[in-house]
């Protein structure tokens, strides 16, 4: 028999009934684990970056939330990677485009900041979520006197893994644009999210949610939650993988068994198939970044 083997690896096939490992399991496998990310360090890292890196250096000034796995360092979960970013005064970030979607959470900014998105200035407002699907020419610049903050999501984990990848930057660096379009269908503004929460019959006792959109993005789906103090919220598991900002709020979370305790701008993952409850200590405002619509095209969506 092991004659037959060392003929079947010469030629590259691999026999079916000895495998190494099974290739069909009754349930998911759970690779990716629940993880906490803390905006009262990466704020002053990014400003620590501020002094050295310059945003001609770099095509980004960002801090990439990679799952403490082994051998990982990109992806925050399966299909979605999140990052804090940091835009100081005067400063601009080229434009460009790719095949992955991206959208922003904006956590702390002066007037004066923008992405721009297909050539008009999009403001950039605390609580904020600006989007920018794929292939769309995007930038940022701060015309204020204060740095800007903001956490970035994207789904590249999922086009590497596909490999569509395709990356262009603007001819000339940022996109020219003089109008400051406050209604952008591209711009959620959290006062008007927020004011929507209240009006919003609860999802379950002390859980108010609101799912982002028109317009959407094919792979990621945005829902922003408000959390009454004192609750505890528990959801079941599903095999969507999600990445929650906490907007406004602190709290903590049980995934699986692992205690996350978060505050205002924390980033926290919930893998697939993880149960997940929250504990907040006081009204919370969190948004949830999931690839739901990419699992439910695929007929994969499930919970348990």
């Amino acid at each position: 028999m092991q004659e037959l083997y060392d003929l079947l690896d010469a030629a590259g096939m691999g026999n079916g009934w000895n495998k190494p490992e099974p290739s069909l399991y009754p349930s998911p496998k759970k690779t990716f684990v629940p993880a906490h990310w803390s905006y009262a360090l990466a704020k002053p890292a990014l400003d620590a970056a501020g002094r050295f890196v310059s945003t001609e250096l770099a095509e980004r000034r960002n801090l990439i939330l990679f799952n403490p796995i082994p051998g990982n360092t990109y992806a925050t979960a399966r299909t979605l990677v999140a990052a804090y970013q940091m835009v100081m005064p005067g400063e601009t970030a080229r434009s460009h485009r790719h095949s992955p979607n991206a959208l922003r959470l904006v956590m702390d900014t002066a007037p004066g900041a923008y992405t721009i998105v297909q050539g008009r200035k999009v403001p950039m407002v605390p609580g904020d979520v600006l989007l920018t699907p794929n292939w769309s020419w995007h930038g940022h610049a701060n015309e204020s006197e204060a740095c800007a903050y903001w956490i970035d999501f994207l789904d590249v984990p999922l086009v590497h893994f596909l490999e569509p990848m395709f990356f262009e930057h603007y001819p000339g660096g940022l996109e020219e644009a003089s109008v400051v379009d406050e209604a952008s269908p591209m711009r959620f503004p959290f006062a008007e999210v927020r004011a929507r929460l209240e009006s919003q019959p609860e999802s379950r006792p002390g859980q108010r949610e609101l799912t982002l959109g028109p317009p959407s993005i094919d792979t990621m789906a945005l829902t922003v939650s408000r959390l009454e103090a004192g609750r505890s919220l528990a959801s079941p598991r599903t095999t969507a993988s999600s990445i929650f900002a906490v907007i406004q709020g602190r709290g903590r979370s049980l995934v699986d068994d692992k205690e996350l305790v978060w505050s205002r701008g924390d980033v926290f993952v919930v893998p697939s198939w993880c149960s997940h409850a929250y504990q907040p200590e006081e009204t919370t405002y969190v948004l949830r970044v999931s690839d739901e619509p990419l699992m439910r095209s695929l007929h994969w969506l499930r919970e348990g």
